[in-house]
Parts: C-alpha cells; sequence; structure tokens
C-alpha cells in the first residue's frame, strides 16, 4: 500500500524567481524508510512541508497529494496532526513546555485524549525511547541530542502512520546523531511506522533506507540506496560526492580496474567498506602513508590564547566551562569538536567578548594590537532584521558607501555564497542551508582578523562545503584566523589545521587535524575507521584510495 503519493507538484514562492518544486511525481510505500538529499535550496524543505497540511508553505501550488489515498487537503485536521508526525531542524523550535513529561503529553492533551490513555501513551513511549531517568527534569536541562529525542518521542506518543524529519541530526553530535537515527531506525522496523528524512550528513542515514530520493532544481531522481553513488556520478550529479564513504572508496578502487566488482553490491556502511578493503588487501604489502603538514616549520604567533578559563551561566550553577586552556595561532583554522554540553558554543561567546569569565584570562592578537572579532551564531536568523535578503546583507555592510555602492558590494556577497537569485525573498523564507550562506556573507563584510564560526556547515551541501573551505582558504592565507565549532567531522578532518576536543569544559586534546583523527576512535572519519587496520594515519577517502591503489602484492 502506497503511504503518500505525489502528482506532477510544482510550487511556487510569492514574489519568488521560478519553481520551488517542478512537476514532482514519487510514490513511498507504507512502511518504507526514504531518504531525501539534495544542495542547499534545491527544495527538500519546501517538499516536505507539503506533506504535513499545517506546515504546508503559501504560494502556487500545482498538482497532487495523497495520503493513504486521500487528498491530503482534505483530512480531518485530527488525522492530519495525529497521523503525519514531523520533527523539525532546530530542536529548540519544536519544544512547546518546561517539563519533559509535559511535553511527552502536550500533543496527546491538544487532541483530547482521556487522562488515563494519556498516562498509558506517555508511559510506553518514554520506555520505548528510555527517557525515564529524565522524564521529570526541565527541558532546559537537556543537550541537543536529548531535545531532539524527546521532539521525535513527543511526534510518537500520538501514534502516527508516518514521520517526516527535516534535517533532524544537523545540530547534534556525532555519537548523538547516531543515537537519534538508531531511534529512527527503530521505529520504522519495529512498528512500520512510514519514515520520510531529509539530510545533507548521509554517512549514517542511507545504510538505513530502502529508497534514496535526490532533489535537483525543484526535480527529484528515485534510486535504491546502493545504486544512488553510481547512477549519480554517471549523471555528474554533485550529490555523488555526499554519498557515504564505503562506497565511494569501494568505487574508485573498483573502477580502477585494480578489483574486478562484478554484480556484488558496492558496501554501503563500514562494517562492509572494512571487509572491502580487507578483501582488497589480502596478499598486498600496505603503502606507507607520506608524512604531510599544511604548516611551516617556523613559529606561528597566536591569535589566541585562554587561560584558565571559568565561566557558569548562574551564581549558584554548575560550570560550563572549566579550568580551560586553549590557543589558536594566527592565520590557521582551528576546529573546536565535542559532544553536545561540552561548552563549544560557550567558548565562542566568550572568545567574542559577548560572555566574561569569572576567572582566567582571554589574550586577542599580540600586546597593543587591535584586532576585529566577527561571530556566526549557530542559528542565523539572529541576524536577518530585514524584509529582504538584499536589505538585509547591505545593512551589515555600514554607512560607510553610497546607496549604490551597497547595492554593487551586496549583491557582490551574495554572489560569493551563490544566493545572487534569491535577493528579493524574506530571509525567513531561506531554507536552512540558504540562511547560514546569507548569514556567512554578512558577517564576512566586517572584515574581521579573527572570524568565529558556530556550526558552519549545518544545513549546507557537500559542493558548498567545499566553496565554504575555499573561503576559509583565503581568508586564513590574507592572515585572518578561523575557529569553528562543528559536529562535521569529514569537513573538519579535510580542512582543518588544527583541531581541539572539548569535554566536560575542558580542552582534553589539541593535535595537528591528521594527528588528531588519526588517534581517536569515535571522533574520526568513516575512511579512518574502515582503513585503520592497514593505514592508521589515513582520514581521508583520498588517502585510503590512494593508499590502497599503491600497495604492492607480496613478494
Amino acid at each position: 500500500m502506497v503511504s503518500f503519493q505525489i502528482k506532477n507538484l510544482s510550487f511556487s514562492y510569492p514574489l519568488g524567481e521560478g519553481k520551488a518544486l517542478d512537476n514532482i511525481s514519487l510514490e513511498i510505500e507504507k512502511g518504507e524508510f526514504a531518504v531525501i538529499c539534495g544542495k542547499s535550496g534545491c527544495g527538500k524543505t519546501t517538499l516536505l512541508r507539503h506533506l504535513k497540511p499545517a506546515l504546508a508553505p503559501h504560494g502556487k501550488r500545482e498538482g497532487e497529494i495523497l495520503f493513504e489515498g486521500r487528498d491530503i487537503n482534505s483530512l480531518p485536521q485530527r488525522e492530519a496532526v495525529s497521523e503525519i508526525g514531523y520533527v523539525m531542524q532546530n530542536p529548540e523550535n519544536q519544544i512547546i513546555t518546561d517539563k519533559v513529561w509535559h511535553e511527552l503529553s502536550f500533543g496527546l492533551e491538544s487532541l483530547r485524549e482521556e487522562p488515563c490513555r494519556i498516562r498509558l501513551k506517555v508511559a510506553e513511549t518514554a520506555s520505548f525511547f528510555g527517557i525515564q531517568q529524565w522524564f521529570f527534569k526541565g527541558v532546559e536541562e537537556l543537550s541537543g541530542g536529548q531535545k531532539q529525542l524527546l521532539n521525535l518521542a513527543s511526534v510518537m506518543a500520538m501514534q502516527p502512520k508516518a514521520i517526516i524529519l527535516d534535517e533532524p541530526t544537523s545540530q547534534l553530535d556525532p555519537i548523538a546523531a547516531a543515537e537519534f537515527l538508531a531511534a529512527v531506525k527503530k521505529i520504522n522496523f519495529s512498528l512500520g511506522v512510514t519514515v520520510i528524512i531529509s539530510e545533507h550528513r548521509l554517512e549514517e542515514v542511507v545504510p538505513l533506507a530502502d529508497k534514496v530520493i535526490v532533489m535537483e532544481e525543484g526535480r527529484s531522481i528515485s534510486c535504491a540506496p546502493w545504486e544512488a553513488y553510481s547512477l549519480l556520478k554517471k549523471m555528474g550529479n554533485p550529490m555523488a560526492e555526499a554519498m557515504p564513504a564505503s562506497v565511494k572508496i569501494a568505487a574508485e578502487i573498483s573502477e580502477s580496474g585494480e578489483r574486478e566488482r562484478g554484480e556484488k553490491r558496492l558496501p554501503l556502511t563500514v562494517r562492509d567498506g572494512r571487509l572491502f578493503i580487507s578483501e582488497y588487501m589480502e596478499g598486498k604489502v600496505p603503502a606507507e602513508s607520506g608524512k604531510t603538514t599544511r604548516f611551516s616549520e617556523k613559529k606561528v604567533p597566536d591569535a589566541v590564547k585562554a587561560r584558565n578559563l571559568w565561566f557558569r551561566y548562574e551564581k549558584n550553577g554548575s560550570d560550563v566551562i572549566r579550568d580551560l586552556n586553549f590557543s589558536v595561532k594566527k592565520g590557521t583554522f582551528h576546529a573546536v569538536l565535542g559532544g553536545n554540553g561540552a561548552g563549544k558554543t560557550t567558548l565562542l561567546s566568550l572568545l567574542s567578548g559577548s560572555l566574561k569569565a569569572y576567572r582566567g584570562k582571554i589574550t586577542v592578537g599580540e600586546k597593543g594590537e587591535k584586532l576585529k572579532v566577527a561571530l556566526l551564531p549557530q542559528n542565523p536568523q539572529t541576524l536577518f532584521v530585514k524584509k529582504t535578503l538584499l536589505e538585509d546583507i547591505e545593512e551589515g555592510i555600514g554607512a560607510k558607501m553610497s546607496g549604490e555602492e551597497r547595492e554593487k558590494t551586496a549583491r557582490r556577497a551574495a554572489e560569493q555564497v551563490h544566493l545572487q537569485n534569491l535577493l528579493s525573498r524574506h530571509p525567513y523564507d531561506l531554507s536552512g542551508g540558504e540562511q547560514q550562506k546569507a548569514a556567512l556573507a554578512k558577517v564576512l563584510l566586517t572584515e574581521p582578523d579573527i572570524l568565529l564560526l558556530d556550526e558552519p556547515t549545518k544545513g549546507l551541501d557537500c559542493w558548498f562545503k567545499r566553496e565554504l573551505a575555499e573561503i576559509i582558504r583565503e581568508l586564513c592565507e590574507k592572515g585572518v584566523t578561523v575557529i569553528a565549532v562543528s559536529h562535521d567531522i569529514e569537513f573538519c578532518a579535510q580542512y582543518a589545521d588544527y583541531c581541539t576536543l572539548l569535554f566536560c569544559g575542558e580542552a582534553v586534546s589539541t593535535a595537528p587535524a591528521k594527528e588528531f583523527f588519526a588517534g581517536n576512535s569515535f571522533y574520526t572519519t568513516a575512511a579512518n575507521r574502515m582503513a585503520r587496520l592497514f593505514f592508521p594515519q589515513a582520514v581521508t577517502n583520498k588517502e585510503v584510495i590512494s593508499l590502497c591503489l599503491a600497495s604492492k602484492a607480496k613478494a
């Protein structure tokens, strides 16, 4: 039986240029796990919101959407609310109440369920998701991963037939993201609930899928997960680069002519990727990994130093930053990683001056040097104050330029982040990835000496991540210091100069990126987990592929 049937769906936003969705037709079977992916602004969120009547965007729509054979817009409101669940990208945006137990019961109370039924459904939902230990806690005490799991549990308490998730792991650390996706898979596998999820981080989610739907300029391509990489690469679609490391590494080695793949499916998981490499390396001597560095051996001065920092948000509260020591070399890209609640965003706020430590010292630049510090916050919407994107970017320029010069500068900034066709849109009408780009453009106009980025790749496709890395590299070459808090391990491994791991408010490890990731078990790349038995120092796909191909048969 078909869960969702979309027939010739087209949609245009008011004042928008072109169609956000263009004649989309697809079917999602009941109980299926479907992954939707695509470049930022390709229409993923727009499509997902059309599948939840209460969230459908305003604009011109053509075509038809059926839910279990019925027009989705003719569903009784109670059914539309309870039978189609929706989990948003930002955990904070969906939480309504102050306590965990109240949040779990809120939807059921809104549906006017009997109190005895509410108690039963809340109890079994809490047990299913394993959240009994924090059942009576205030929601402000929860980590980001716990908040998102609470959102999912609150939706599932209403016993929906389908759940829609819009980039639900974008603000979660790798471990919390894996736990959240395991809960989603459990819902799909154990309860038979249809799952439709959009994601940019495909390493963990594609192996769970029954179907992959790739969005491109408002259109869609549907295929099986194990076919996605080969099909997208053949089409020249940039989303091929977003597929899991295991399938990309195996495909490149297979296509080199070194190994005949035959009819065997390419591996989708780290486990199967490790077996693939073990099979390939049988009878071969592993090639040696060359020692490379992106840094000069000469001494580089520190742009930022933090010594013995202590910080808490409330006088009698717990310390969020605890005796933290941290330094960043001038003109480098320094990534800060760690779990949700480790203190990463608080550290950026301290470095930017928006918060002040009650003990310890932060030194910016050398003695007598005045450096400009700019912060790109985790929520880009906090920077938007105007009615159109063009006006908002112009607002970031200041009053130094004339009106014509200001507009030209704003248009160049928008072009740098590929938003030149969206300047008439309200910033809040942009997708999450587009808002991230717009905020970056606005911050870069301030020409900072030290640029602080809080989750800069959140919502960005792999194509623009490369563009972002190039922007960061150009800034570093000009002497700008970039400090980024990130959960995006693959991005940091490929592009960062140094990495620091925060745990419970302390900096427990700092090292050059390659050395940092090669020594970790969990905070490391999929490529390293696959190949570390043979190439323990390899952390990127490119390194693993080149080392495999360079390995020679034993004499």
